[in-house]
């Protein structure tokens, strides 16, 4: 446990000032609060919420039933609700420029499938990223709703350059006839043209979903160009990048508005979770600070240094590099008998934390996969810098490598225990 006496976790996080008299809640609680500051997390869909942020996710507004909208609830005692649900989805238009925001998904995934639900019928034709080539499971994998319900025909990456192939797309599209195109993933480390998606989209009928969950942030402050313009739907998680609530927004042109809503509640959800869109509404409220900008650029710098320093460690990056805020670092070629599940357990008993991944093109089960992704948002919230982007490759390079990896995983824990604990797990909380 961090020994340090300081006050530097708010009421809802600090174990002094805690409510929770349960032991043995209380002893798992203090466990992951020692994990979060002893490690260094590299997952790139993962965050650290504010203080503001986490007070609001555990606030009064959990007690609250409030299904339906704001003004047209099902429930008495909504003012409140309905004052903080009207200021999240302003933001949320204010952010990203879209005619309509519903915030009330509780996650990606029903953001996702509630453009499904309001626009297709089941049976109907859905292209989209293969998930072995870093699309998501919610875009048709067989054993998820969607590749219940639909028909799914994949596009995957150039076998050359392991990126987008529009020419490619733009056939298959004209072959297949989708209802509805989909683009944005979960493992993808370049910049995606959804101008030429919107194109492609037109030539053929079809919608568009543009899924930014992992770029949000990124797309909110102008450093990876926006969808909105060309995309029938915008949908997104509320934390990776944006740095909020684990939670989902759909987001669409005016005319599908009132769909996606009837789609949301009472398509797939009831009552909203307020405490929920409270913290959405106090994220969005960070996300248009210029300090969220700087952090954002951050990000940006902190994964193109990690890159390169893990390749001038010779190691082989899908599409050789990044331009976003992840990154897929293929083990074959180093370390050819080294799993991405072993890689990510090693890892892990040195207290830098990843997650296995397929690379395009894998001969691996998903539960091996033959990578790892690696991302630098949550390391950045910490206050990590492209000098320390450089120690974090030595640190993965040496146990990675290593013979002995027992051995050479708990030296290196104890170094980066000491370097993690020493930095705030809070954007806004200096560290002790």
């Amino acid at each position: 446990m961090c020994s340090c006496s300081c006050k530097r976790l708010s009421a809802t996080a600090n174990l002094g000032d805690s409510a929770i008299a349960d032991p043995q809640i209380r002893e798992i609680f203090a466990r992951e609060l020692d994990r979060q500051t002893g490690c260094i997390n590299l997952i790139a869909s993962e965050n650290y919420a504010s203080r503001a942020v986490l007070e609001a996710t555990g606030s009064i507004f959990t007690n609250k039933y409030a299904e339906g909208y704001s003004s047209k609830r099902y429930y008495g005692g909504c003012k409140q609700m309905d004052d903080i649900e009207t200021l999240a989805i302003d933001r949320a238009k204010a952010i990203f420029g879209v005619d309509h925001a519903n915030v009330q998904p509780h996650s990606g995934s029903q953001a996702n499938t509630a453009v499904y639900i309001a626009m297709l019928q089941p049976g109907d034709t859905i292209l989209s990223l293969d998930l072995a080539h870093g699309g998501h499971l919610t875009a048709g994998l067989k054993v998820n709703i969607s590749g219940k319900l639909y028909k799914i025909v994949h596009y995957g990456l150039d076998p050359k350059t392991e990126q987008l192939n529009m020419a490619a797309i733009r056939k298959q599209a004209q072959e297949c006839r989708p209802k509805l195109i989909i683009c944005g993933y979960s493992a993808y480390p370049r910049k995606i043209d959804f101008e030429a998606f919107g194109q492609i989209a037109r030539e053929v009928g079809a919608y568009l979903m543009c899924d930014i969950a992992h770029i949000a942030g990124l797309v909110a402050t102008g450093l990876h160009p926006s969808p909105v313009p060309f995309g029938d739907f915008v949908t997104s998680t509320t934390h990776k990048t944006l740095r909020g609530p684990r939670g989902g927004l759909t987001m669409c042109k005016g005319e599908y508005a009132k769909a996606i809503d009837s789609a949301v509640f009472p398509g797939i959800q009831g009552g909203p979770l307020m405490h929920a869109i409270a913290a959405k509404a106090v994220a969005f409220g960070e996300a248009m600070t210029p300090a969220f900008k700087e952090y954002q650029r951050s990000i940006v710098a902190n994964a193109a240094a990690l890159a390169e320093a893990l390749k001038s460690r010779g190691y082989r990056l899908v599409t050789g590099g990044t331009e976003n805020h992840l990154m897929l670092l293929d083990l074959r070629e180093t370390c050819p008998d080294l799993t991405g599940a072993d890689a990510e357990s090693r890892l892990e008993a040195a207290c830098i934390i990843v997650n296995k991944n397929l690379v395009p093109f894998d001969t691996r089960k998903p539960t091996q996969t033959s990578g790892i992704r690696i991302g630098t948002p949550a390391a950045t919230t910490r206050g990590m810098t492209t000098s320390d982007m450089k120690r974090i490759a030595e640190w993965i390079d040496r146990i990675l490598r290593a013979d002995d990896g027992e051995a050479v995983a708990n030296k290196t824990a104890q170094e980066v225990r000491e370097f993690a604990g020493s930095l705030p797990i809070f954007p806004d909380r200096p560290t002790c």
